[in-house]
């Protein structure tokens, strides 16, 4: 049994107390991955599917998925390449992000579908979400599907965030067009309702969780920041209020943190409202960390 993320690792660059920045590594996908490492403490491998480049940087960030117990064995190198980067801005604890990956080596982690069906071999559960999908070129993106398809049909479960950003589409209707595309292989959604809002104009929580129901989806999760998390797993419907809100520092990586733990929360064995209040605690206890990475120790 293996847990397996796709997508793309940006150096990062955060401001830190001392008014300065820090270089880290970090993407939503990896946020993820990183998140349910901490939960599963070795118990499951958790294993990081990307692309990186061939200099000091992208050793940097190799090193450092290695260095947190995530298999990197499926981390492509692209001769001649770079990973993308990214600055944040927090005010009042909301964050806004500047980025230079218009050339980022994972643009061409699905250049390989052999390597990529590869690293999909004896995986319970794989994430992948909208950014992974905006950032490949179409043959990449058919490549990715194919290799769900077939990671699911030898028993994996896929798990689906949409993370919409508009800034990495061509347009709206390609990004509604690709996630109606992916959607009949995914089998747990775990959206947020300000995206799905955003792009497919539902008025509700509950119209995201009628909406992707109704395209086949087996199990819902919407995040709604502070506000409850509605969700419907099978034939189950349930909604959890958080138990904590908190005053964030930087709300970066906190629906991330999410994923991640959720579904870690669910390869344990955990019932669906029970893994939700624990993903919910450790996003308030996320935006109280500078940064994209939760700590060790939540």
């Amino acid at each position: 049994m293996m847990f397996a993320a796709i997508g793309e690792c940006l150096a990062e660059f955060a401001p830190n107390e001392a008014g300065g920045y820090a270089l880290g590594f970090a993407g939503d996908t990896f946020n993820a991955a990183w998140a349910a490492r901490v939960r599963l403490r070795g118990a499951v491998p958790v294993r990081y599917v990307t692309a990186i480049g061939t200099d000091w940087m992208s050793d940097a960030m190799r090193a450092r998925i290695e260095a947190a117990g995530i298999d990197a064995a499926f981390v492509r190198r692209v001769e001649g390449a770079s990973v993308g980067l990214y600055v944040i801005r927090v005010e009042a604890g909301e964050r806004s992000f500047a980025y230079w990956r218009r050339q980022s080596a994972a643009t061409h982690l699905a250049d390989d579908p052999a390597f990529l069906a590869r690293a999909l071999v004896g995986a319970r559960l794989v994430l992948v979400s909208g950014i992974t999908l905006a950032i490949l070129p179409p043959a990449g993106r058919a490549a990715l599907l194919d290799a769900l398809g077939a990671a699911r049909a030898a028993g994996a479960e896929i798990a689906f965030d949409t993370n919409y950003r508009p800034a990495l589409w061509r347009d709206a209707d390609e990004a509604r067009e690709m996630i109606r595309r992916v959607l009949p292989l995914v089998d747990i959604a775990l959206p947020t309702f300000e995206d799905e809002a955003a792009l497919f104009g539902d008025a509700t929580p509950a119209a995201t969780v009628a909406r992707l129901a109704a395209a086949g989806v087996r199990d819902v999760v919407v995040k709604n920041g502070t506000a409850a998390t509605l969700g419907r797993f099978g034939a189950e419907s349930f909604e959890v209020v958080p138990r904590e809100v908190v005053t964030p520092v930087d709300s970066t990586g906190a629906g991330d943190a999410f994923n991640g733990t959720f579904l870690a929360c669910r390869l344990q064995g955990m019932a669906p409202v029970a893994a939700v209040a624990a993903a919910q605690a450790v996003a308030a206890r996320a935006v109280l960390t500078r940064g994209a990475l939760i700590a060790d120790e939540a």
